[in-house]
């Protein structure tokens, strides 16, 4: 869940300090107060914009099973780089709401970062499509585009199907 009221609690006391107060490093309820606000995360504010590219099955180097084990699920699954955004993580792409699902119903923009990839490296996500070179059809407006991508929390086991 996010926190709002203590950030915003630490934005008020930095908005009393004296400026040269609330940046000097010698104060530790300055720093604790810019720390603060640094790991807040507003409601409706992206926390990363990544460049988007899609893979199916059937491709080069795609497996039957993603990097925690579980079957790739068709526009769920998601391949990040570990070191920006755990695997584990579910995370909302606006983008995606409203995009047709292989059974017809519409995205509801939750994904899953269920897996890695060499070439996914920083600021990009790969965005699971389904079987076959048909199934990025319905998404391909989003390949190569930058994407709002949202950390919802985290996630236990394998993604839902």
């Amino acid at each position: 869940m996010r926190r709002l009221a203590g950030p915003l609690s630490a934005l008020a006391l930095l908005a009393l300090a004296p400026p040269a107060q609330a940046e000097s490093s010698a104060d530790p309820i300055g720093d604790m107060i810019v720390k603060a606000l640094s790991m807040a995360t507003i409601p409706g504010v992206p926390d990363w914009r990544l460049k988007a590219t899609l893979y199916h099955a059937g491709a080069k180097g795609v497996g039957s099973l993603d990097s925690i084990g579980c079957k790739p699920v068709a526009m769920r699954t998601a391949a990040t780089d570990p070191h920006q955004i755990p695997r584990r993580t579910v995370l909302f792409i606006k983008e995606t709401v409203g995009l047709s699902m292989p059974d017809g119903s519409r995205h509801d923009g939750y994904w899953y970062a269920s897996d890695v990839g060499g070439a996914i490296k920083g600021d990009r996500i790969d965005l699971y499509t389904g079987a076959g070179k048909g199934s990025m059809k319905p998404i391909m407006p989003l390949n190569l585009a930058k994407l709002s991508v949202t950390r919802m929390g985290k996630f236990k086991g394998c993604p839902p199907a």
